[in-house]
Protein backbone atom coordinates (compact mmCIF):
# COMPACT_ATOMS: atom_id res chain seq x y z
CA UNK A 1 0.00 0.00 0.00
CA UNK A 2 1.00 3.19 -1.12
CA UNK A 3 -1.24 5.30 1.32
CA UNK A 4 -2.55 4.31 4.79
CA UNK A 5 -5.71 5.44 6.37
CA UNK A 6 -3.95 8.15 8.37
CA UNK A 7 -0.58 9.18 7.78
CA UNK A 8 2.77 7.71 9.23
CA UNK A 9 4.56 9.28 12.24
CA UNK A 10 7.86 10.67 11.28
CA UNK A 11 10.85 8.55 11.74
CA UNK A 12 13.73 10.93 13.78
CA UNK A 13 16.34 11.66 11.61
CA UNK A 14 14.92 11.19 8.20
CA UNK A 15 12.53 12.10 5.55
CA UNK A 16 10.17 9.60 4.53
CA UNK A 17 7.69 8.46 6.80
CA UNK A 18 7.49 4.70 5.28
CA UNK A 19 8.71 2.30 2.38
CA UNK A 20 6.44 2.12 -0.52
CA UNK A 21 6.16 -0.89 -2.20
CA UNK A 22 8.41 -1.54 -5.35
CA UNK A 23 6.68 -0.79 -8.11
CA UNK A 24 8.51 -4.24 -10.31
CA UNK A 25 7.24 -6.66 -7.58
CA UNK A 26 3.53 -8.55 -8.07
CA UNK A 27 3.46 -8.85 -3.84
CA UNK A 28 2.27 -6.35 -2.03
CA UNK A 29 3.20 -6.00 2.04
CA UNK A 30 0.66 -4.03 4.59
CA UNK A 31 2.31 -3.19 7.65
CA UNK A 32 0.28 -4.44 10.94
CA UNK A 33 1.13 -3.62 14.69
CA UNK A 34 2.05 -6.84 16.21
CA UNK A 35 3.36 -5.09 19.39
CA UNK A 36 6.81 -5.15 19.07
CA UNK A 37 7.50 -2.29 16.95
CA UNK A 38 8.13 -0.29 19.97
CA UNK A 39 10.11 -1.09 23.33
CA UNK A 40 8.30 -1.67 26.65
CA UNK A 41 7.60 1.00 28.88
CA UNK A 42 10.81 1.34 31.45
CA UNK A 43 8.07 1.87 34.71
CA UNK A 44 4.19 1.18 35.26
CA UNK A 45 2.14 4.24 33.60
CA UNK A 46 4.99 5.63 31.49
CA UNK A 47 4.56 5.71 27.53
CA UNK A 48 6.50 3.00 25.65
CA UNK A 49 10.09 4.40 23.97
CA UNK A 50 9.96 5.16 20.33
CA UNK A 51 11.35 2.45 18.57
CA UNK A 52 15.19 2.92 17.31
CA UNK A 53 15.53 4.72 13.98
CA UNK A 54 17.20 3.36 10.89
CA UNK A 55 20.74 2.91 10.67
CA UNK A 56 22.73 3.40 7.94
CA UNK A 57 24.26 0.92 5.89
CA UNK A 58 26.89 1.09 3.29
CA UNK A 59 27.40 -1.56 0.15
CA UNK A 60 30.15 -1.53 -2.36
CA UNK A 61 28.98 -1.32 -5.94
CA UNK A 62 31.20 -2.27 -8.60
CA UNK A 63 30.03 -0.31 -11.47
CA UNK A 64 31.11 -1.47 -15.51
CA UNK A 65 31.44 2.06 -16.14
CA UNK A 66 31.03 5.50 -14.18
CA UNK A 67 30.25 8.30 -16.52
CA UNK A 68 26.08 8.52 -17.45
CA UNK A 69 25.09 10.75 -20.51
CA UNK A 70 22.14 11.82 -21.70
CA UNK A 71 20.73 14.20 -24.20
CA UNK A 72 17.28 15.50 -22.60
CA UNK A 73 16.70 18.98 -23.93
CA UNK A 74 15.82 20.49 -20.66
CA UNK A 75 18.83 19.03 -18.92
CA UNK A 76 22.32 21.75 -19.01
CA UNK A 77 25.07 19.28 -19.53
CA UNK A 78 25.24 15.40 -21.62
CA UNK A 79 27.55 13.64 -18.88
CA UNK A 80 27.41 13.06 -15.53
CA UNK A 81 28.69 10.83 -12.49
CA UNK A 82 27.38 9.75 -9.34
CA UNK A 83 29.19 8.07 -6.71
CA UNK A 84 26.64 7.02 -4.51
CA UNK A 85 23.49 5.31 -5.23
CA UNK A 86 21.08 6.63 -2.50
CA UNK A 87 21.38 9.48 -0.05
CA UNK A 88 21.41 9.70 3.39
CA UNK A 89 20.14 13.64 3.37
CA UNK A 90 17.12 12.36 2.84
CA UNK A 91 15.57 15.18 1.33
CA UNK A 92 11.66 14.21 0.74
CA UNK A 93 10.95 15.56 -2.43
CA UNK A 94 14.05 14.04 -4.26
CA UNK A 95 12.78 12.71 -7.78
CA UNK A 96 15.85 10.05 -7.55
CA UNK A 97 14.30 8.29 -5.05
CA UNK A 98 12.27 6.10 -7.91
CA UNK A 99 16.15 4.41 -8.66
CA UNK A 100 16.05 2.43 -5.57
CA UNK A 101 13.00 0.24 -7.14
CA UNK A 102 15.85 -0.84 -9.82
CA UNK A 103 18.14 -2.12 -6.67
CA UNK A 104 15.00 -4.36 -5.22
CA UNK A 105 14.60 -1.66 -2.55
CA UNK A 106 11.95 0.89 -1.61
CA UNK A 107 12.03 4.60 -2.75
CA UNK A 108 10.92 5.40 0.84
CA UNK A 109 13.46 5.01 4.12
CA UNK A 110 15.45 2.26 2.27
CA UNK A 111 16.75 5.07 -0.59
CA UNK A 112 17.95 7.09 2.86
CA UNK A 113 19.45 4.42 5.03
CA UNK A 114 20.84 1.77 2.10
CA UNK A 115 22.99 3.08 0.55
CA UNK A 116 25.94 1.94 -2.40
CA UNK A 117 29.20 3.53 -3.11
CA UNK A 118 31.19 2.96 -5.68
CA UNK A 119 34.74 2.97 -4.82
CA UNK A 120 36.38 2.28 -7.82
CA UNK A 121 35.15 5.15 -9.56
CA UNK A 122 38.33 7.13 -10.47
CA UNK A 123 39.70 3.97 -11.81
CA UNK A 124 36.57 3.50 -13.85
CA UNK A 125 36.37 7.19 -15.09
CA UNK A 126 40.56 7.18 -15.68
CA UNK A 127 40.27 4.24 -18.12
CA UNK A 128 36.70 6.12 -19.55
CA UNK A 129 39.02 9.17 -20.17
CA UNK A 130 41.81 7.37 -21.64
CA UNK A 131 39.80 5.65 -24.62
CA UNK A 132 40.52 7.10 -28.19
CA UNK A 133 37.16 8.01 -28.98
CA UNK A 134 36.53 10.28 -26.06
CA UNK A 135 35.17 13.51 -26.48
CA UNK A 136 35.65 15.84 -23.91
CA UNK A 137 32.72 17.85 -22.50
CA UNK A 138 32.05 18.71 -19.10
CA UNK A 139 30.96 16.31 -16.25
CA UNK A 140 28.15 17.07 -13.76
CA UNK A 141 29.02 15.57 -10.09
CA UNK A 142 25.62 15.70 -8.05
CA UNK A 143 22.83 15.03 -10.80
CA UNK A 144 21.15 12.12 -9.77
CA UNK A 145 22.17 12.01 -5.58
CA UNK A 146 24.81 14.54 -3.77
CA UNK A 147 28.51 13.82 -4.42
CA UNK A 148 28.58 15.17 -0.95
CA UNK A 149 26.37 13.50 1.28
CA UNK A 150 27.74 12.19 4.85
CA UNK A 151 29.46 9.17 3.60
CA UNK A 152 31.23 10.92 1.40
CA UNK A 153 33.32 11.74 4.62
CA UNK A 154 34.76 8.29 4.90
CA UNK A 155 34.59 7.24 1.31
CA UNK A 156 36.13 10.06 -0.30
CA UNK A 157 35.07 8.62 -3.53
CA UNK A 158 34.25 12.35 -4.86
CA UNK A 159 37.77 13.71 -4.16
CA UNK A 160 39.27 10.44 -5.77
CA UNK A 161 36.96 12.09 -9.09
CA UNK A 162 38.01 15.13 -8.95
CA UNK A 163 42.13 14.43 -8.53
CA UNK A 164 41.34 12.31 -11.64
CA UNK A 165 39.44 15.25 -13.59
CA UNK A 166 42.37 17.92 -12.03
CA UNK A 167 44.77 16.23 -13.16
CA UNK A 168 44.12 15.83 -17.01
CA UNK A 169 42.39 19.16 -17.31
CA UNK A 170 38.51 17.70 -17.53
CA UNK A 171 36.07 20.74 -17.13
CA UNK A 172 33.09 19.67 -13.98
CA UNK A 173 30.12 21.26 -12.41
CA UNK A 174 29.47 19.96 -8.82
CA UNK A 175 26.35 20.59 -7.58
CA UNK A 176 25.51 20.11 -3.49
CA UNK A 177 23.69 21.02 -0.53
CA UNK A 178 26.65 20.27 2.15
CA UNK A 179 29.23 21.90 3.42
CA UNK A 180 31.26 19.11 2.90
CA UNK A 181 32.34 20.59 -0.58
CA UNK A 182 34.86 23.04 1.41
CA UNK A 183 36.80 20.28 1.87
CA UNK A 184 37.75 19.88 -1.73
CA UNK A 185 38.52 23.98 -2.50
CA UNK A 186 42.40 23.21 -2.91
CA UNK A 187 41.20 20.98 -5.92
CA UNK A 188 38.17 22.93 -7.29
CA UNK A 189 40.31 26.35 -7.03
CA UNK A 190 43.05 25.80 -9.51
CA UNK A 191 40.57 24.32 -11.75
CA UNK A 192 37.89 27.39 -11.86
CA UNK A 193 41.33 29.91 -12.16
CA UNK A 194 41.62 28.00 -15.63
CA UNK A 195 37.97 28.14 -16.51
CA UNK A 196 37.34 24.32 -15.90
CA UNK A 197 34.85 24.09 -12.66
CA UNK A 198 31.73 25.91 -11.18
CA UNK A 199 29.95 24.42 -7.89
CA UNK A 200 25.84 25.50 -7.27
CA UNK A 201 24.86 24.77 -3.91
CA UNK A 202 21.04 23.87 -3.42
CA UNK A 203 19.31 26.33 -0.65
CA UNK A 204 15.38 25.74 -0.70
CA UNK A 205 14.45 27.64 2.20
CA UNK A 206 15.99 29.91 5.18
CA UNK A 207 13.20 28.75 7.16
CA UNK A 208 15.81 26.40 9.69
CA UNK A 209 12.26 24.42 10.69
CA UNK A 210 11.06 23.70 7.02
CA UNK A 211 14.62 22.62 6.12
CA UNK A 212 15.12 20.49 8.95
CA UNK A 213 11.64 18.58 8.57
CA UNK A 214 12.03 18.26 4.49
CA UNK A 215 15.75 17.58 4.19
CA UNK A 216 16.69 16.00 7.57
CA UNK A 217 20.26 15.20 7.00
CA UNK A 218 21.50 18.03 4.64
CA UNK A 219 23.90 21.28 5.96
CA UNK A 220 21.35 24.08 7.84
CA UNK A 221 20.67 26.99 5.56
CA UNK A 222 22.62 29.41 7.00
CA UNK A 223 25.74 26.75 6.84
CA UNK A 224 25.16 26.67 2.75
CA UNK A 225 25.32 30.15 2.48
CA UNK A 226 28.63 30.11 4.60
CA UNK A 227 29.70 27.73 1.94
CA UNK A 228 28.65 29.80 -0.77
CA UNK A 229 30.79 32.59 0.70
CA UNK A 230 33.55 30.36 1.03
CA UNK A 231 33.49 29.16 -2.54
CA UNK A 232 33.49 32.86 -3.86
CA UNK A 233 36.50 33.59 -1.73
CA UNK A 234 38.12 31.19 -3.13
CA UNK A 235 37.79 32.46 -6.70
CA UNK A 236 35.45 29.44 -7.59
CA UNK A 237 32.08 30.65 -9.16
CA UNK A 238 29.57 29.70 -7.55
CA UNK A 239 25.51 29.45 -8.30
CA UNK A 240 22.84 29.21 -6.31
CA UNK A 241 19.88 26.83 -7.04
CA UNK A 242 16.10 27.24 -5.36
CA UNK A 243 15.26 24.27 -6.20
CA UNK A 244 12.88 22.72 -5.90
CA UNK A 245 10.20 25.23 -5.61
CA UNK A 246 7.16 23.96 -3.70
CA UNK A 247 4.10 26.25 -4.05
CA UNK A 248 2.28 27.44 -0.41
CA UNK A 249 5.76 25.67 1.09
CA UNK A 250 8.93 27.64 0.30
CA UNK A 251 8.15 29.74 -2.80
CA UNK A 252 7.69 32.52 -0.24
CA UNK A 253 11.51 32.05 0.50
CA UNK A 254 12.38 32.89 -3.32
CA UNK A 255 13.75 36.50 -3.63
CA UNK A 256 14.92 35.99 0.43
CA UNK A 257 17.07 33.44 -0.94
CA UNK A 258 18.46 35.12 -4.20
CA UNK A 259 19.42 38.30 -1.53
CA UNK A 260 21.07 36.10 0.59
CA UNK A 261 23.07 34.36 -2.24
CA UNK A 262 24.00 37.22 -4.09
CA UNK A 263 25.47 39.13 -0.40
CA UNK A 264 27.49 35.90 0.25
CA UNK A 265 29.04 35.67 -3.63
CA UNK A 266 26.74 34.07 -5.79
CA UNK A 267 26.89 35.13 -9.64
CA UNK A 268 24.04 32.84 -10.86
CA UNK A 269 21.14 31.07 -9.71
CA UNK A 270 18.75 28.98 -11.25
CA UNK A 271 14.99 26.98 -9.91
CA UNK A 272 13.19 24.21 -10.54
CA UNK A 273 9.39 23.16 -10.11
CA UNK A 274 9.07 20.26 -7.48
CA UNK A 275 9.09 17.50 -9.37
CA UNK A 276 7.09 14.00 -7.33
CA UNK A 277 7.67 10.80 -10.48
CA UNK A 278 6.42 7.50 -9.57
CA UNK A 279 7.04 6.39 -5.60
CA UNK A 280 8.00 10.51 -4.36
CA UNK A 281 4.16 11.49 -5.56
CA UNK A 282 2.77 9.39 -2.37
CA UNK A 283 6.26 9.63 -0.39
CA UNK A 284 5.17 13.50 -0.49
CA UNK A 285 1.77 13.53 -0.05
CA UNK A 286 2.03 11.43 3.56
CA UNK A 287 4.99 13.65 4.32
CA UNK A 288 2.74 16.80 4.22
CA UNK A 289 -0.49 15.35 6.23
CA UNK A 290 2.69 14.48 9.06
CA UNK A 291 4.22 17.54 9.17
CA UNK A 292 1.79 20.41 7.55
CA UNK A 293 -1.88 18.61 7.54
CA UNK A 294 -3.61 22.23 7.04
CA UNK A 295 -1.60 23.16 4.65
CA UNK A 296 -1.38 19.69 2.23
CA UNK A 297 -4.59 19.81 0.19
CA UNK A 298 -3.75 23.44 -0.69
CA UNK A 299 -0.21 22.91 -1.94
CA UNK A 300 -1.24 19.98 -3.65
CA UNK A 301 -4.12 21.68 -5.07
CA UNK A 302 -1.73 24.49 -6.15
CA UNK A 303 0.47 21.90 -7.80
CA UNK A 304 -1.82 20.04 -9.70
CA UNK A 305 -2.86 23.58 -11.26
CA UNK A 306 0.57 23.95 -12.58
CA UNK A 307 0.32 19.93 -13.89
CA UNK A 308 -2.40 19.83 -15.61
CA UNK A 309 -4.64 18.61 -13.11
CA UNK A 310 -2.23 15.60 -12.43
CA UNK A 311 0.55 15.23 -9.47
CA UNK A 312 3.52 15.13 -11.90
CA UNK A 313 3.72 15.30 -15.78
CA UNK A 314 6.98 14.15 -17.31
CA UNK A 315 7.50 16.07 -20.33
CA UNK A 316 10.59 17.83 -21.79
CA UNK A 317 10.06 21.54 -20.20
CA UNK A 318 6.96 21.00 -18.14
CA UNK A 319 8.58 18.87 -15.70
CA UNK A 320 10.75 21.05 -14.41
CA UNK A 321 9.08 24.48 -14.32
CA UNK A 322 4.90 23.32 -15.11
CA UNK A 323 2.90 25.51 -16.82
CA UNK A 324 -0.33 27.95 -15.99
CA UNK A 325 -0.41 31.29 -14.45
CA UNK A 326 1.26 30.12 -10.37
CA UNK A 327 4.62 28.76 -12.72
CA UNK A 328 4.50 32.10 -15.02
CA UNK A 329 4.25 33.91 -11.66
CA UNK A 330 6.83 32.15 -10.42
CA UNK A 331 9.39 32.66 -13.31
CA UNK A 332 8.23 36.67 -13.48
CA UNK A 333 9.33 36.75 -9.59
CA UNK A 334 12.74 34.90 -10.39
CA UNK A 335 13.80 36.85 -13.85
CA UNK A 336 12.61 40.34 -11.38
CA UNK A 337 15.42 39.15 -8.37
CA UNK A 338 17.89 37.98 -10.81
CA UNK A 339 18.38 41.27 -12.58
CA UNK A 340 17.94 43.53 -9.52
CA UNK A 341 20.68 41.24 -8.14
CA UNK A 342 23.46 40.57 -11.00
CA UNK A 343 22.65 36.85 -10.78
CA UNK A 344 22.51 35.40 -14.61
CA UNK A 345 20.34 32.80 -15.75
CA UNK A 346 19.99 29.18 -14.94
CA UNK A 347 22.95 26.49 -14.22
CA UNK A 348 24.53 25.54 -18.06
CA UNK A 349 27.80 24.74 -18.43
CA UNK A 350 28.60 27.30 -21.01
CA UNK A 351 32.40 29.29 -20.78
CA UNK A 352 34.26 26.18 -19.37
CA UNK A 353 37.08 25.19 -20.99
CA UNK A 354 37.68 21.35 -23.02
CA UNK A 355 40.35 22.40 -24.79
CA UNK A 356 42.87 21.83 -22.02
CA UNK A 357 41.82 18.79 -21.55
CA UNK A 358 44.24 15.89 -21.98
CA UNK A 359 43.54 12.07 -21.71
CA UNK A 360 45.16 10.01 -18.85
CA UNK A 361 47.68 7.41 -19.78
CA UNK A 362 45.27 4.22 -19.98
CA UNK A 363 45.83 2.22 -16.06
CA UNK A 364 46.60 -0.99 -15.67
CA UNK A 365 44.32 -3.33 -14.06
CA UNK A 366 44.67 -3.37 -10.25
CA UNK A 367 43.36 -4.15 -6.70
CA UNK A 368 41.39 -0.86 -5.68
CA UNK A 369 43.00 1.02 -2.88
CA UNK A 370 41.79 0.45 0.81
CA UNK A 371 37.93 1.80 1.65
CA UNK A 372 36.13 2.04 4.45
CA UNK A 373 34.77 -1.40 5.46
CA UNK A 374 30.91 -1.50 4.78
CA UNK A 375 28.29 -1.71 7.40
CA UNK A 376 26.65 -0.17 9.71
CA UNK A 377 27.51 3.31 11.01
CA UNK A 378 25.83 5.98 12.41
CA UNK A 379 26.03 9.26 10.26
CA UNK A 380 27.72 12.49 10.96
CA UNK A 381 25.40 15.30 11.36
CA UNK A 382 25.77 18.65 9.69
CA UNK A 383 24.63 22.23 11.10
Amino acid sequence: MDRHDAPSPPVKGRGATFNPDNRFRDERREPCDDGWARAPAAEPGEDAADPPAPKTTVTVQRARSIIARNDSPDIPFSQSINPYQGCEHGCIYCYARPSHAFLDLSPGIDFETRLFAKPDAAELLRAELAKPGYRCDPIALGANTDPYQPIEREWRITRSILEVLAGCGHPFTIVTKSSLVERDIDLIAPMAARQMARVYVSVTTLDRELARRMEPRAAAPGRRLQTVRALADAGIPVGVLTAPIIPQLNDRDLEAILEAAAASGATSAGWVLLRLPLEVAPLFREWLDAHYPQRAAHVMSVLRQMRGGRDYRAGFGARMRGDGAYSTLIERRFELACARLGLDRGRNQEGLDTRQFRPPAAPARSAASPRPTAGTRQPDLFD
